[in-house]
């Protein structure tokens, strides 16, 4: 299965539960990265980000029958990880990602904004 076609799947879940700002990150020509894929989203709220994160585990499942490899974040739900290895998803609240200015870090990768939906 191919990281992009598992990034469709994950922003796919992500837009199924209003995620805002969705951006996905090709960082496979970037010579530090640690995957090949940044997906990254945000939540108005704890229960909309721990809602967005359950719903692209169940359609990645679903889906292409995979599951995240590792998972942090779901006791506070201000960020939440899901590692599926080549990707890697962040779900943060909103308050959250300004603050952590993750795309800023990874600027060398190529960047892909999604539009809300």
């Amino acid at each position: 299965m191919s990281a992009e076609k598992l990034c469709e799947v994950i922003v796919e879940g992500m837009q199924d539960n209003k995620a805002e700002d969705i951006v996905v990150i090709d960082l496979r020509e970037v010579e530090s990265a640690v995957t090949d894929f940044f997906v990254i989203g945000s939540g108005q709220s704890t229960t909309q980000v721990d809602g967005i994160a359950d719903a692209i585990v169940r359609s990645t499942r679903k889906t292409l029958k995979e599951k995240p490899w590792h998972q942090e974040g779901k006791n506070s739900s201000q960020w939440v990880l899901l590692d599926y290895v080549n990707v890697v998803v962040h779900i943060f609240h909103k308050d959250v990602r300004e603050y952590y200015e993750l795309e800023d870090l990874w600027a060398d990768g190529k960047k892909r904004e999604i539009e809300n939906l």
